[in-house]
């Protein structure tokens, strides 16, 4: 399994830096956790954007997770309901 690790600002200024470090494993076929850990800051567009690439990921049969989900980033997921869909548990911010 590749590790990709999230910035700490996945502010909407920061979108651009987010799409440009997940691009290149779109295809990488390897599964794929994107470490969490390290978010401090959250916008909703870059949870849509990380939603669309988890999802563009699974449409290609690759699997993608969020693991070790910082308290902030767990809660804007569950606030923009979008925790199940990065496999985020929402009690925890850990993955399931």
């Amino acid at each position: 399994m590749n590790q990709l690790s999230l910035q700490t600002d996945l502010g909407i200024e920061c979108v651009a830096e987010l799409q440009a470090a997940l691009q290149p494993h779109l295809d990488d076929q390897m599964p794929l956790a994107l470490a969490g850990d390290r978010v401090e800051r959250v916008h909703a567009a870059g949870l849509q954007l990380l939603h669309a690439f988890v999802r563009d990921r699974a449409a290609r049969g690759h699997q993608t997770t969020v693991t070790l989900a910082s308290p902030t980033l767990a809660a804007a997921a569950r606030q923009l309901a979008l925790a199940v869909s990065l496999g985020v548990d929402t009690e925890t911010g850990e993955t399931p």
